[in-house]
C-alpha cells in the first residue's frame, strides 16, 4: 500500500493505494477521506456582473492585504491597486489601464487564485 497526500479542486485529500497483482486482484482500499484543513477567508461573490471593461486578474495565488481604489475612482495606467501577499512577500497588482474602477470584486484578507478577478476598469 502506498499512501498520498493530494488536492483535488482545492481540497486536501489523505489517498491510500494499494498495488494489485497480476490478475489485477486486490484487498479493496478504505475510502478516501477529506484531510482536515484549515478554515480560510474566502473571495466574496462578486457584486452585479459588469459587461464591458479591462478584468484586472490576480497574477497569482494569494492573500490581499490592501485595496487601494474604490468603485468610481479614476486609476491611470501602472497604478496600483491591491496588494497581494504570496509566498510571504507582498506584491502590488496594477492597473492595466487607464479608466474608471467599475467594480472591485474582493475585500481585505481574502484568499485569491491565480486568475481571480480582483476589479474591472472601464
Amino acid at each position: 500500500m502506498k499512501r498520498y497526500n493530494i488536492t483535488v479542486n482545492g481540497t486536501p485529500y489523505d489517498v491510500v493505494v494499494e498495488e494489485a497483482d497480476a490478475n489485477g486482484v486486490s484487498d479493496p482500499a478504505p475510502a478516501a477521506a477529506p484531510a482536515p484543513a484549515k478554515p480560510a477567508a474566502k473571495a466574496e461573490p462578486a457584486p452585479a456582473q459588469v459587461t464591458g471593461g479591462t478584468n484586472v486578474e490576480s497574477p497569482m495565488p494569494g492573500v490581499i492585504l490592501d485595496v487601494k481604489v474604490n468603485v468610481g475612482d479614476k486609476v491611470t495606467e501602472g497604478q496600483a491597486l491591491f496588494v497581494l501577499e504570496a509566498m510571504k512577500m507582498e506584491n502590488d497588482v496594477n492597473a492595466p489601464c487607464a479608466g474608471t474602477v467599475a467594480s472591485v470584486n474582493v475585500s481585505k484578507q481574502a484568499n485569491v487564485e491565480t486568475g481571480t478577478v480582483l476589479a474591472v476598469i472601464k
